[in-house]
């Protein structure tokens, strides 16, 4: 009899031992569950900040008047240059301009090296302009900057959240205004938006017009954005903006420069 409840005794432990085991895998994975939820939460937060931060770049930079069509070239969207440095450029009417100065010639210096200055109200920022790999886009910033358009207007936008930019170009300092022209996308294949970087704002393919972003800290961004220019020197200015922080006008670290930026000239020289 006593072996009879000894060994009873010994069932009833080895199952109270494999409850306790199933309890202690039930709670673990319980805790890598929550563990996984609570990782993609924050994932999605972030990609959330980031397209968020995106959307609004990308509907920046475009005129909302009826697009026009030009007399010298198709009324749809031109393609992207097939190589670089490009000897011909489209630029295609779209409405009325910010400042209106007219189109940017067809045929572009190609062979030439540029170095633009833009002296703002916080110091002067020194790009070298990636004429050999964004011909057009060079070829329609020095246009604009020859003939004044960027003189006296403020830089719009700051973003301090999901990517870390400076926008300027627009004359009315609203994000909507553009020279009345758009044309062709250049130098995506494999775009990265690292410190120092200077890319062109669009509200879609091949909508550039004269808007454009200061990178001030690498940042996420999709290869959709015309890289043309690189900081040589005045970084810091805009560190030293994005540090005072944004309005939060178009959201949580999105909107206007709390230390306002204002650009006095662009001034381009060739090298």
């Amino acid at each position: 009899m006593a072996g009879k409840q000894e060994r009873r005794r010994r069932l009833a432990r080895q199952r109270y031992e494999r409850r306790l085991a199933r309890q202690a895998q039930r709670r673990q994975r319980l805790r890598a569950w929550t563990k996984l939820a609570s990782g993609a939460a924050v994932l999605a937060v972030v990609a959330g900040a980031v397209t968020l931060a995106v959307l609004h770049l990308a509907g920046a930079g475009k005129a909302s008047a009826k697009a026009l069509a030009s007399p010298s070239a198709p009324a749809t969207s031109p393609a992207s240059a097939a190589s670089e440095p490009a000897r011909h450029c489209t630029y295609i009417p779209t409405g009325k301009a910010a400042r209106d100065v007219g189109l940017p010639p067809v045929t572009p210096d190609w062979r030439a090296r540029y170095r633009a200055v833009i002296t703002t109200n916080r110091g002067p920022i020194v790009i070298d302009l990636l004429n050999s790999k964004a011909t057009c886009t060079v070829n329609s910033f020095v246009f604009l900057a020859r003939k004044d358009y960027f003189n006296r207007t403020p830089c719009h936008r700051l973003t301090t959240s999901g990517i870390y930019v400076l926008q300027c170009g627009d004359p009315t300092g609203t994000g909507t205004g553009g020279p009345g022209y758009e044309f062709a996308d250049e130098n995506l294949a494999g775009a990265r938006y690292l410190a120092g970087t200077v890319a062109m704002a669009n509200s879609g393919p091949n909508t550039n017009g004269s808007q454009f972003f200061l990178v001030y800290r690498n940042s996420p961004l999709p290869p959709s954005y015309s890289v043309f220019g690189a900081i040589v020197s005045g970084l810091n200015i805009i560190q030293k903006v994005a540090k005072a922080g944004t309005d939060n006008a178009n959201g949580k670290g999105d909107g206007h420069p709390k230390e306002k930026v204002v650009i006095e000239r662009v001034t381009i020289t060739k090298t």
